[in-house]
């Protein structure tokens, strides 16, 4: 092996302390999460709550991983209606990752032991929102899809229809004729 020069080993050390730093600053980027704990108030939709924290301050949420009908669009209503059989007026903890361009904070909201936005499809009322399968763990993108596809299997909720439309695809559809 031919021994390196101080410079050399110098450049060397630095790539290796900035590599290392780059991998820290990710790690804490992707393990960025925040708990929400408290009372769920208001649903606006099959994937929108608002909650209520112990300082009285409210948190408007977007369930994660999944995307429900829209207001106006088939099932809309009772997707909200699921939703709000699941937890309203209950206490919830939201696992929080992010916030969205509309400054919601997106969460999978637990009631106790159960993944809230895992039985909203569970009882197709919402789908699995592949476009962001990569803010799940592998876990949970399998538990999500699975549920989906036994959804459509059993032929449940929203899945009824012979041609449910995905929710992005009638947004899609909304702003072009507006």
């Amino acid at each position: 092996m031919v021994p390196l020069s101080p410079v050399t080993r110098m450049r060397v050390s630095r790539s290796l302390l900035v590599g290392t730093i780059l991998v820290l600053a990710h790690s804490a980027a992707q393990s960025a999460e925040w708990v929400i704990e408290g009372h769920l108030v208001a649903i606006a939709d099959g994937d929108t709550i608002t909650i209520l924290d112990r300082e009285k301050v409210q948190h408007k949420v977007r369930l994660s991983g999944i995307d429900a009908p829209e207001k106006g669009q088939a099932f809309g209503d009772r997707s909200k209606e699921s939703l709000s059989r699941l937890v309203f007026d209950r206490q919830v903890e939201a696992h929080c990752h992010k916030k969205d361009r509309y400054g919601r904070e997106v969460c999978k909201v637990m009631r106790g032991a159960t993944d809230v936005n895992l039985e909203q499809i569970r009882a197709g009322m919402a789908w699995w929102y592949r476009e962001y399968a990569n803010e799940q763990t592998p876990d949970g993108r399998a538990s999500y899809e699975a549920a989906e596809q036994e959804a459509r299997e059993k032929k449940v909720g929203l899945w009824r229809e012979p041609n449910p439309v995905p929710p992005w695809e009638w947004r899609k559809k909304s702003r072009a004729r507006d």
